[in-house]
């Protein structure tokens, strides 16, 4: 029989604040991180959610003498130490990073590859600091590492090798994900509107953020989320765009429920991934409406934080859960007309909920998909 896994510890760094509380207010009062920022020099400003540089140095002093540290790496610290505060690291204790570029802006000028910029080495750097046993898991896999994350965690804890586990994850804006995006003609030109009809593509995010996951949650724990089934598919269609009938989504979402033994009328929440783009947005309108989700209230998070890569998917499980603790539905920021051929129940303002069952889905290039379910204790 495998055993129960629960998340019962969680933080996060973002434009929006250095902890959850933080976050959660903001949310709650509609303000977003997305404003106009010029990030490449001599080319037009892009709206993008991005931590103050000076506010993170200074949060950063507060709780570390240390300087020998990256912009990121200051970033992933932050939001793991809480959790390493209330935690104990053992022999058995895993440590897994999501990230999709990791340490990505230490190239910008070097002749050859800085040994930073291995997303191995960032782990272990921030593993090491914490004085963690076990060697290090990275999962980079496109936008969908996040929610994978937690579904390895879970796996490998199922197995026995671990009895815990601590995942964070981080990216941050760089001009090489800024041109990037920029060449596929993906970079809107106005706060992003998942799912609308108005919608001009996704802004470009930064966060990170930290869980704690465990076979065996103390008494004390002032919450806990079993993670009831997990799932990630490939629909290998194309290298950046999605299957158009959401087939890779659909399975995950579907192996996901299966396992957790959670029918769509038991769902209470749906915290999609809604970059805000044509192809994305349909996808997954056609995947939920597939496993007959229409009606369950949905939001994308994109409005407030921006994409985050392989931040986003542990960020906005972190503000599901937070939504269910709270009993409160944040709207999808930035929707005012249905922009998908499927019908979906987009969230347009604050609204109280009894959340019990929580679907957390992400997507992105290379027709990666994956999707988790959550039980609130």
């Amino acid at each position: 029989m495998k055993k129960d896994i629960y998340i019962t510890d969680y933080n996060c760094v973002t434009p929006l604040g250095f902890n959850v509380n933080t976050n959660w207010n903001a949310l709650l009062d509609g303000k977003s991180g997305v404003t106009l920022h010029q990030i490449i020099d001599h080319q037009e400003s892009f709206y993008a959610s991005m931590i103050d540089s000076e506010k993170l140095e200074e949060e950063f002093n507060k709780n570390f003498d240390q300087h020998s540290f990256t912009r990121l790496e200051k970033m992933l610290l932050l939001s793991l130490l809480p959790l390493i505060k209330n935690h104990s690291i053992t022999e058995k204790t895993a440590f897994i990073l999501s990230t999709t570029k990791g340490n990505i802006s230490l190239l910008k000028d070097q002749p050859e590859l800085p040994e930073g910029a291995y997303l191995s080495n960032l782990a272990r750097k921030i593993a090491d600091f914490f004085g963690f046993k076990t060697k290090p898991i990275v999962v980079s896999n496109a936008c969908v590492s996040g929610v994978m994350a937690i579904a390895v965690a879970k796996n490998m804890i199922q197995t026995g090798k671990y009895s815990n586990a601590f995942v964070i994850a981080a990216d941050e804006i760089s001009e090489f994900v800024i041109s990037g995006f920029n060449s596929f003609q993906a970079i809107g030109t106005e706060p992003c509107r998942p799912y609308d009809k108005n919608r001009t593509g996704i802004n470009i995010g930064e966060a990170a953020a930290a869980v704690y996951i465990t076979s065996d949650p103390s008494e004390h724990e002032k919450f806990k989320f079993k993670v009831l089934g997990d799932s990630a598919v490939n629909d290998a269609n194309h290298i950046s765009g999605p299957s158009r009938t959401g087939d890779g989504l659909y399975a995950s979402i579907k192996n996901a429920m299966t396992e957790a033994n959670v029918s769509a009328e038991q769902i209470h929440f749906i915290s999609a991934h809604g970059t805000a783009t044509l192809y994305n947005d349909e996808m997954e309108a056609i995947a939920f409406n597939r496993m007959e989700l229409q009606h369950v209230p949905l939001n994308s998070m994109k409005g407030f934080y921006g994409h985050c890569l392989g931040a986003s998917g542990l960020l906005e499980s972190i503000i599901s859960m937070e939504s269910a603790l709270h009993n409160t539905l944040i709207p999808s920021k930035n929707f005012r007309e249905m922009g998908v051929s499927q019908p979906l129940n987009i969230i347009q303002e604050n609204q109280s909920a009894n959340i019990r069952y929580i679907l957390k889905t992400a997507s992105g290039f290379g027709g990666c998909n994956a999707a988790i379910v959550l039980e609130k204790y």
